[in-house]
């Protein structure tokens, strides 16, 4: 069972960490339930129990416990082995990237253990100990990340990173807590990006390269590379659905439509800054050609769980769609001044 899932998990790791979680929960949440669904009477194997089912809860807490020591090991063999190992130490990455990997860590922190929820109340958990589950769960595997980190002379130990997860973790315990529903939910979306082949000159003596050169450098070539990996194309959303906020059984608003503030950063050819060293020469795109900045955006968009269906198998796939932002037009303010952009549509 978990051979297919931990390589894909893999696979997905070596381009973005943070969405490597929400990939493999999906997958383990997909498998576990139909594993179960053999070992119990059920009217479907998405269908929630209405009362606690052993044979899935079993399934779901032991499955997740054995993908957890797989996984750590099999991400210290396939992805830590291959950068030099230090002692534990901490790393102060505030502001690389734009911010754009702590609000990955806040996605993924919430979407993961989000699943993990979902999980809980299809074995029949009451709510809150479903909830419990996926923020104790979710804890675990983000933190065992950072320590990872911490050994790694490469990386370090995030206080950041931290800081960013336990705010995922929030988000769904505060909702909980106060609604027994999630109203805001963390979404995805990307693009790609066409960089330009604008030739860079080295600062340091002969040799050149462009910015697309630099950019496939960075973020890979192939599709599947770019979407999971490339800060550019990347926007993180946070989802309001409308409905739910107004307390009005009579409201004309679709249950399923959602405001959504999303988050971005454009010309990031760097963690700090946009220089960098390939071949002992030094290079750096201009500031005023490329400068980089942070993005904002709103938009409509669709919270897929709100949408009736009979279908135990297409809610959960309802669930799991859920995780990305629907295209849909979007109005977008950045740092570098200039105003407001308008998109028809925005993914």
């Amino acid at each position: 069972m978990l051979a297919p899932i931990f390589t894909s998990f893999s696979l997905i790791f070596t381009n973005m960490k943070p969405f490597l979680f929400l990939a493999f929960f999906g997958l383990f949440f997909l498998t576990s339930s139909q594993l179960a669904a053999q070992k119990a009477k059920s009217s479907g194997f998405f269908m929630p129990a209405d009362t606690l089912n052993k044979a899935r809860a079993y399934t779901l807490i032991g499955g997740t416990s054995v993908g957890y020591v797989a996984t750590m090991i099999g991400l210290n063999a396939a992805w830590y082995a291959d950068f030099e190992r230090s002692r534990f130490h901490l790393f102060n990455d505030w502001g690389e990237w734009n911010d754009m990997d702590k609000v990955g860590h806040f996605y993924a922190a919430y979407n993961e253990s989000l699943i993990l929820m979902y999980g809980g109340l299809w074995a029949g958990m009451p709510r809150k100990k479903a909830m419990w589950l996926g923020v104790g769960f979710g804890a675990l595997f983000q933190t065992s990340i950072e320590v990872l980190d911490g050994f790694s002379d490469k990386w370090g130990f995030s206080i950041g990173d931290i800081a960013f997860n336990t705010g995922g973790l929030a988000l769904l315990a505060a909702q909980e807590f106060a609604w027994q529903e999630q109203r805001i939910t963390l979404k995805f979306s990307a693009h790609p990006i066409n960089y330009p082949q604008t030739v860079l000159n080295a600062t340091n003596g002969g040799g050149s390269t462009t910015v697309a050169d630099r950019a496939a450098e960075l973020y890979g070539e192939k599709f599947y590379e770019t979407f999971l990996k490339d800060y550019n194309g990347q926007t993180l959303w946070a989802s309001f659905n409308i409905r739910s906020f107004l307390k009005k059984e009579d409201s004309k608003i679709p249950q399923w439509l959602n405001l959504a503030v999303g988050y971005g950063a454009d010309n990031l050819l760097g963690g700090f800054a946009n220089s960098w060293s390939n071949d002992e020469l030094n290079y750096a795109a201009s500031p005023v050609d490329f400068p980089r900045r942070r993005q904002f955006y709103l938009s409509f968009d669709v919270d897929f769980t709100r949408i009736k269906s009979r279908h135990p198998f297409v809610k959960g796939l309802l669930i799991c769609l859920n995780a990305l932002k629907f295209p849909a037009p979007a109005l977008e303010w950045n740092t570098n001044g200039g105003g407001f952009r308008f998109y028809p549509i925005y993914f």
